[in-house]
């Protein structure tokens, strides 16, 4: 079975958040939520969306990105963009890979988004950018057709 790290950096909208806990439990991937969430984990958004998956889900809190990368100094991080010319598909992901989101109004900060691990998701010209839970969903998706589940 493919190990699989769904980080949210900073996320913002409790639906999102909760949606996404519930692509985890629905995979089998792990969540990390770092730095200051613009919620609470107990709003009723959050828990009406990840409905009642929440137990589920192996829910890591975690201060700073890079305590996280500090505790898992031999993993693989993807930083999803819409500022990067390297699509998902391109990649080759491995089990104990993590793929880190952004905050939903402003993505992630500048260093991360001119990685060389930075990668994004095809858009049409002109948009701005797709639902983060959506996002997510994609890529996990991809992961699991390159690994098996």
């Amino acid at each position: 079975m493919t190990e699989l790290n769904i980080v949210l950096y900073e996320p913002e909208i409790p639906q999102n958040t909760g949606n996404i806990a519930r692509l985890c439990a629905c995979t089998g991937a792990n969540l990390y939520l770092v730095g200051k969430l613009g919620f609470s984990l107990s709003d009723k958004y959050t828990k009406r969306a990840g409905l009642d998956y929440w137990n589920s889900v192996n829910i890591q809190k975690i201060e700073t990105l890079e305590e996280l990368f500090q505790n898992n100094k031999h993993s693989n991080f993807y930083f999803l963009t819409t500022k990067s010319d390297k699509k998902y598909t391109d990649i080759k992901f491995k089990s104990g890979d993590f793929l880190v989101f952004g905050p939903e109004t402003r993505g992630l900060p500048e260093k991360y988004v001119k990685d060389k691990n930075a990668i994004t998701i095809p858009m049409a010209e002109g948009q701005r950018s797709l639902n983060l839970s959506n996002s997510a969903a994609i890529v996990v998706y991809e992961v699991i057709r390159q690994n098996g589940l």
